[in-house]
């Protein structure tokens, strides 16, 4: 039997807090890949002296963790990760040297210190907005109707292993239909420049295995009620929580972690 190799060299340093962060993928950063972002966070992270912790053995890494990320091509408000660091910082010093670090269309939104609990168990959903160029607010509340009005709408998607049949109708808490008016102030992200009058759909999605993405809808939108946009929509996230049951809305995931000026 071979003798395991022991790491020469000293111990890591412990960690001494837990980051969490909020970011944004936006304008033409949303076609960025999950490992696009890894490689610019880690370059980030150095360029802004953040005194991360490693993990042990013969390659180290940097205690960096990601949480359901969005998939590439769609923009998001509300994309999370956590790292670990082995001196107490500022959470807003953070913030701003990470955002002054990364480039524009990865936006820091939000730092605050971690408190007890994993993250991923409080994201149990997401609220998605699909912004439609060439489809009448009145054709995308048709199909939302049609869709709503099914209790099982099946759609499929080739995976590393291979083709699989899932339900999209069960994890689809939430639809409504409105014009852009109220997104194009609050959030101008999740519409198209220059392309005024947009007809928006926004889905309240819960976190399934395998997960229901936005695209999934719209095939199941498409079998359903034959709805044929000329071109995609634009699709972001603007919301990932835990579920509020009482209003079928999301809420944020870091209200029970501490914030800057927190008592």
């Amino acid at each position: 039997m071979s003798r395991q190799r022991v790491p020469e060299g000293p111990a890591p340093e412990p960690a001494v807090q837990k980051l969490r962060i909020r970011y944004a993928k936006r304008g033409r950063l949303r076609f960025s890949s999950t490992r696009d972002f890894q490689r610019a966070l880690e370059r980030a992270l150095r360029r802004a002296d953040v005194p991360m912790a490693f993990s042990a053995g013969f390659h180290p890494h940097p205690k960096i963790s990601y949480a359901n990320a969005a998939p590439t091509g769609m923009g998001s408000e509300a994309e999370y990760v956590e790292i670990s660091v082995t001196e107490r910082v500022e959470p807003e010093s953070v913030r701003l040297a990470l955002d002054e670090a990364l480039p524009i269309g990865l936006d820091v939104l939000e730092v605050v210190e971690a408190r007890p609990g994993a993250l991923a168990d409080r994201l149990q959903a997401s609220e998605w907005v699909l912004a439609f160029r060439d489809v009448t607010e009145a054709e995308l509340r048709a199909a939302a109707e049609i869709f709503l009005a099914l209790e099982t709408i099946e759609v499929t998607r080739t995976f590393k292993n291979g083709p699989r049949t899932f339900d999209v109708r069960s994890a689809v808490l939430a639809m409504t239909v409105a014009s852009d008016e109220a997104l194009r102030d609050t959030v101008p992200h999740a519409l198209p420049a220059g392309a005024p009058g947009c007809a928006t759909m926004r889905a309240v999605v819960r976190h399934t295995t395998p997960a229901v993405r936005p695209d999934d809808i719209l095939t199941a939108l498409r079998a359903g009620s034959r709805l044929e946009p000329l071109t995609p929509p634009l699709v972001t996230r603007l919301a990932q929580g835990p579920l509020l049951d009482a209003t079928v809305g999301v809420a944020d995931p870091l209200a029970a972690d501490e914030r800057v000026g927190d008592s």
